[in-house]
């Protein structure tokens, strides 16, 4: 089989050198217009990362103001409440009201923490203490003492108390 000799007629010749010629120009076109996309990206990409390290930089600014500030306000934590809880009030069969009394007395003396800060409570605990428990209360003929059985102290100063009987001096 024999390729036809197309090339020898110049009507042939001129299509395959303007296929030729065509192609070349419409790459070098093909070639501009990736050329100048890829530079529209390549900008694009560079100002996201610019904005990206600027946002960066301002979230480790945020977050070091945050961390100041948070480290300030834990020192300056102060009472904000102060909840009183008698444990073994069922032990000595007192009825509710006799243990709001005994509650609300103890919290009264106590009352003067709040809006304090914790630091300054925490420094006085003993002497908190030794107030709690060296007042008596008198039930029913019967003369008791508070004893502190757990302290929590953060925004909110929580007391749990025992009560104890004092022995009468013979």
């Amino acid at each position: 089989m024999r390729i036809p000799p197309y090339y020898r007629y110049p009507t042939w010749q001129r299509f395959f050198a303007g296929a030729a010629v065509g192609a070349l120009i419409s790459w070098f076109v093909f070639l501009h217009l990736f050329g100048v996309l890829q530079d529209k990206q390549v900008r694009q990409i560079i100002e996201l990362q610019d904005k990206i390290a600027d946002l960066e930089n301002e979230i480790r600014i945020w977050q070091e103001d945050y961390v100041k500030i948070n480290k300030i306000n834990k020192k300056k934590l102060t009472v904000q409440d102060i909840s009183i809880h008698l444990v073994n009030a069922e032990q000595y069969k007192l009825d509710s009201y006799t243990t709001f009394r005994i509650e609300e007395s103890v919290k009264e003396d106590v009352s003067h923490l709040i809006a304090k800060d914790i630091e300054t409570v925490y420094n006085g605990r003993e002497l908190l203490k030794r107030a709690i428990e060296n007042k008596t209360y008198t039930i029913n003929e019967q003369t008791y003492k508070l004893e502190i059985y757990q302290l929590f102290l953060f925004t909110t100063l929580s007391i749990e108390l025992k009560l104890k009987p004092v022995s009468s001096p013979s």
